[in-house]
């Protein structure tokens, strides 16, 4: 998408983010799973941490209200695992986490047609690491890269064939990392992947086409963030990129990979939500609305607020100079703050 061309040769303005007002909601939290099910036809987020404890619910978005979804059989408790769905096995696809205690390897399969959690037991599976990168490849099939072990930063990289986890080797990789921001750009297939955390600087962007990685060179781009939330949204025709940590402060700019310019645009936004890290986002289809949900700032204060960013007007001429004053957005209240001791993100089992 060759933004700034469009932009000169159009009037143009930018998205704007606008806080949802839902009839119910989850529990404030950060660093959940969260993922559209084209099934279900809803955002689907599951666990997470809260601040005194790891969380193991399950909750689907319609665009009006959040529903706690009960289930037969329930992943364990945890935070820091990512999930995507994959369009081949018609299911999302759970992986990694951290519980407290233990850096997790299990996979957990969501049926969108039934609601329901099933544990897989693949005979292969990726190193068990938190905040690993999940994301459907071009071929439709979910991928996962990276995370960390406790120990060490990860750079392998697995596909799932719908029983089981099958290692890749890409001719080139990036450099070993956690908690990057990642998403597909499901028109071209091409996945983008910035930042995160890593002995290697991860002060990079890298695209993926389903053979190779490919280290990229904007001419701009965000500070390096971890734990930001990333989605594609087709009326942007780009990667969204929202929020993160950047050397303990956290962030709340809107930025847009461009795929044509390769570079990175940052989208100032009228409104923006809060500043902050682990919060869930997803390109929601049946809204036709990227979502973002919950996350945490100052590693004290959760949220639980819902936002969608909300495509810019297109412009339209009017017959005379004055222009219609447009309604006033009524502020909503904040999210009740949850405060507890600061800590180097135990819940999430992540090194900085």
């Amino acid at each position: 998408m060759a933004f700034a061309a469009s932009a000169a040769a159009t009037p143009f303005s930018f998205p704007d983010w606008i806080e949802l007002s839902p009839n119910a909601s989850p529990l404030a939290r950060s660093y959940l799973a969260m993922t559209y099910d084209p099934v279900s036809g809803k955002t689907i987020a599951f666990g997470g941490f809260d601040g005194t404890g790891y969380l193991n619910d399950t909750w689907s978005f319609d665009g009006t209200s959040w529903t706690h979804v009960a289930t037969q059989s329930v992943p364990p408790a945890r935070a820091a695992a990512q999930m995507t769905y994959d369009s081949v096995a018609q299911k999302v696809v759970l992986f990694g986490g951290f519980d407290g205690t233990h850096y997790l390897s299990d996979t957990w399969l969501w049926d969108g047609s039934t609601l329901q959690w099933t544990q897989a037991t693949p005979a292969h599976h990726p190193t068990a690491v938190t905040g690993p990168m999940l994301f459907p490849d071009p071929n439709g099939r979910a991928a996962v890269f990276g995370g960390y072990d406790g120990h060490f930063y990860q750079l392998t990289m697995w596909q799932w064939n719908g029983s089981d986890w099958t290692q890749l080797s890409p001719p080139t990789v990036p450099f070993a990392r956690s908690s990057a921001a990642v998403a597909t750009n499901t028109v071209t297939g091409e996945v983008v992947m910035f930042g995160g955390l890593g002995s290697v600087n991860p002060n990079n962007t890298w695209t993926y086409d389903g053979t190779t990685w490919t280290q990229q060179s904007p001419a701009v781009q965000p500070l390096l963030v971890y734990a930001a939330s990333a989605a594609f949204d087709p009326s942007l025709q780009g990667v969204v990129l929202f929020g993160g940590g950047s050397g303990g402060i956290d962030q709340n700019t809107t930025w847009l990979w461009d795929q044509v310019g390769a570079t990175w645009i940052h989208l100032s936004t009228a409104q923006s939500p809060p500043a902050r890290e682990a919060a869930g986002m997803a390109y929601d289809a049946a809204l036709n609305r990227v979502i973002l949900f919950g996350g945490q700032v100052n590693e004290n204060v959760y949220f639980n607020d819902t936002w969608e960013l909300t495509p810019a007007p297109t412009p339209t001429p009017t017959p005379t100079p004055s222009a219609t004053p447009r309604p006033s957005v009524i502020p909503r209240p904040r999210p009740t703050p949850h405060p507890r001791p600061s800590t180097n993100k135990p819940e999430a089992g992540i090194r900085k």
